[in-house]
């Protein structure tokens, strides 16, 4: 099938289980992978960018579907032997590892048991998973199928012939049945508002999150509340004003009744951060007077219209399969729930599951920026009033109060985001005020040591605070501050204090889920001057070969229960981690700069073709909120953005023909010589580039030209050219008014 088919071909099931690739040769062999071998997905209903989701819920970590026990690393153990649902919860992550509590929040169960019993599992059989859409049957004999809207789900069961079928929401359950896991509300309210209506609010993690509930077809069937697995007849309300965790008893409210064989039941329920009459607004808006069928119609075309914006061309149907999975799996998270904050009053932006910007921002947030601009302008508002509000950018935000925000992972995140919109010309922004809020965060929290010493501990932090500093000076200079630009721009020279003169590496320090190594190599504002600090092309080339493991021999990869050994040994070997976690994802590209394409070229293929596949164990490592996947679709594309900097690094397609929609434009991405790949095949070096019919010598494209539109014309062949060896990227100016002050002791 051609580029225009629109075919859609996805599979949720991708990464919900235990890595299974086959096993990797050449390069790929010598990588090694610190993290759980496990995608972390699951393969619930969602909406793109939307507030809900619904999955089975099985208790396990970390999003509540599917076997398995909380790992950070190496294989994870399981905690069930095979899929099975103690019922249907919302409110999941994707992807991602170890994010403290996890949602999962009312739980919907469809019974033929008595109430005694909710809690129990039943085993999972003919599960169906579509962007929009899940289903399963639980052995019982129920079918299940969910949707969900922008902030809402439908559920439909399917009864057999019963006397006693029940639906049971449990307003009380939250997080994961692991030790520890579980999320106890503080505060909760719930009533019945009439026949086939409910509503109610509970208070989790310093956050009220309301349901308005219709349930349609069961109007014959007895509608009550329940505490503590007892029914309560004609009761109406159930309020509780402080809920601890030694008296929580489970409740929440039921319909039940007798079912002939194929009876459907309709659960509909809307929800909002703002109380039930919003939660009520929402519900009705999403359904629009349709019911389950309308809404999975309505939600799959807006799926179905968010996976063309990239598109490839090819006859494998496996490989199209795993490119649009990963482009799915781009688009879930965050979720931006405009009118919602819990946090303050005012209405407009507002995000949730930023989980993480360690995570997302070089590859994900990128994508959101190019194909689509008007989510990614509202993501950007939503992180400035996150920082007008409450004092600072977040690392990472849940739908939590309190200070889960992951600073330990890295400083000065947002800035990229916010510097590559400001350097694109986007709209809807006030840059003047961005500027300030850019200006303060940089200064807190690790930035006080930056400012102090020109460096900050850990290490890695420097580089972060440094590349905050360039990108804060390019929106000064947009706004026509340059006084405090040339100021910003002098701070960002600042990265030379991290790094050891005498090793080329960074300095000896504590690194996040990695080793120096991960992070020595990940692309600066000026790569001319780091190259230079490592002892020219030749010494860097020569490093990046040692951390991609040219001549190296094979790695044994941790098993299950790694022991602290076997780690430290992993660790030692200072190697890249193979898409296995993202501290050094971007590290492939840093060849361009020592003009040696080549070598990307090689790296990528191996990455590409030898680390993603299909099936439940087709991931490498945590997708991480997208991360991971929106990693592969630039690989597959031979674009790799430079965040922050709106440029964008060559290398072969993985595709003979892609498009990728780039805010109003199309670029078509073609290719002569390209050769289908295959398992063991040789790898396509880039012989030359033309744009729009002009030869592009360099190895890169700034985002201003990729954003016209139009034809990149790739030539490849089997061997190196001499393309791209010259016309270096460009890096900052190494200028005396961008030379850094030395670092005080």
């Amino acid at each position: 099938m051609g580029i225009g088919s629109g075919s859609v071909r996805v599979d949720p099931f991708i990464g919900t289980g235990v890595t299974a690739l086959p096993p990797q040769t050449g390069l790929a062999a010598t990588w090694w992978w610190p993290k759980p071998q496990v995608g972390n997905t699951h393969p619930g209903a969602t909406y793109p960018l939307g507030m809900v989701s619904a999955c089975a819920y099985s208790g396990a970590y970390p999003t509540g579907y599917g076997r398995f026990d909380l790992s950070t690393e190496g294989v994870p153990p399981t905690i069930h032997d095979e899929n099975v649902a103690s019922g249907f919860t919302h409110f999941q992550q994707s992807g991602t590892g170890a994010i403290r509590k996890y949602y999962n929040y009312f739980r919907v169960t469809p019974m033929l048991e008595p109430l005694d019993v909710l809690g129990r599992s039943w085993e999972l059989d003919d599960e169906v998973a579509e962007p929009g859409y899940y289903a399963a049957s639980l052995d019982s004999g129920v079918r299940a199928e969910l949707t969900v809207g922008p902030k809402s789900a439908v559920h439909r069961y399917t009864f057999p012939e019963h006397k006693n079928a029940r639906i049971v929401i449990d307003f009380s359950l939250g997080g994961l049945s692991i030790p520890f896991g579980s999320t106890i509300p503080l505060r909760a309210h719930l009533e019945s508002v009439g026949p086939g209506v409910a509503q109610g609010e509970i208070t989790v993690e310093g956050a009220s999150l309301a349901v308005y509930i219709e349930c349609a077809g069961a109007d014959d069937w007895r509608q009550m509340l329940w505490y503590d697995r007892r029914l309560m007849p004609g009761g109406t309300r159930l309020d509780f004003d402080h809920i601890r965790p030694t008296t929580l008893r489970p409740f929440g409210l039921m319909w039940a009744g007798s079912s002939p064989a194929g009876k459907q039941v309709e659960l509909r329920m809307g929800f909002s951060l703002r109380g039930v009459e919003q939660a009520r607004a929402n519900l009705l808006r999403d359904l629009a007077g349709g019911a389950f069928d309308d809404r999975a119609a309505a939600t799959a075309k807006v799926w179905k219209k968010q996976l063309k914006a990239v598109r490839v061309e090819t006859d494998d149907e496996d490989r199209r399969t795993v490119f649009q999975t990963a482009l799915y799996h781009s688009l879930i998270k965050p979720c931006l729930a405009n009118d919602e904050s819990p946090f303050w009053p005012t209405r407009g932006p507002f995000v949730f599951d930023l989980s993480t910007m360690w995570d997302i921002y070089k590859t994900q947030l990128p994508l959101l920026a190019a194909i689509a601009p008007e989510q990614a302008v509202e993501l950007a508002n939503a992180l400035l009033t996150i920082c007008e509000e409450e004092g600072n950018f977040p690392i990472g935000y849940r739908m939590a109060r309190g200070s889960d925000r992951f600073s330990r992972q890295g400083s000065a995140l947002a800035h990229t985001f916010l510097a590559d919109l400001c350097q694109a010309g986007v709209t809807g922004i006030d840059w003047e005020g961005a500027l300030v809020h850019m200006h303060n965060d940089l200064r807190r929290t690790y930035g006080e040591d930056f400012l102090l010493h020109g460096f900050a501990e850990p290490i890695s932090h420097t580089l972060d605070l440094a590349f905050g500093y360039w990108c804060t000076a390019k929106v000064a200079r947009h706004v026509g501050d340059l006084a405090l630009a040339r100021e910003f721009e002098a701070l960002a020279g600042n990265w030379v204090h991290a790094f050891d003169p005498a090793t080329g590496l960074l300095r000896d320090s504590t690194f996040y889920e990695g080793t120096k190594h991960n992070y020595s190599f990940r692309l600066l504002h000026d790569m001319a001057g780091r190259i230079e600090l490592a002892g020219g092309d030749d010494a860097f080339v020569g490093m990046l070969d040692r951390f991609f493991g040219y001549g190296a021999e094979p790695v044994r990869q941790p098993g299950v229960a790694p022991s602290a050994a076997e780690l430290a040994e992993g660790y030692a070997l200072g190697r890249f981690e193979g898409l296995n976690n993202e501290p050094d994802m971007e590290a492939p590209w840093a060849y361009h700069f020592a003009g040696r394409p080549d070598r990307t070229a090689e790296v990528v293929h191996a990455a590409v073709h030898q680390q993603f596949g299909l099936g439940p164990g087709g991931l490498p490592g945590n997708d991480d909120s997208g991360g991971l996947s929106s990693w592969y679709v630039w690989a597959c594309l031979g674009l790799f953005p430079v965040a922050g900097q709106q440029l964008f690094l060559l290398s072969p397609p993985a595709f003979a023909t892609s498009e990728l929609r780039f805010g109003g434009a199309t670029l078509r991405i073609d290719t002569t010589g390209f050769e289908e790949p295959v398992p063991g095949g040789g790898v396509q070096y880039i012989q030359s580039v033309f744009l729009n019919g002009e030869r592009i010598d360099r190895s890169w494209l700034p985002g201003e030209e990729l954003r016209r539109g139009g034809r990149l014309l790739v030539e490849l062949g089997p061997e190196p050219s001499d393309w791209g060896r010259e016309g270096r990227p460009p890096s900052a100016s190494t200028s005396a008014d961008s030379t850094p002050p030395p670092p005080r002791s």
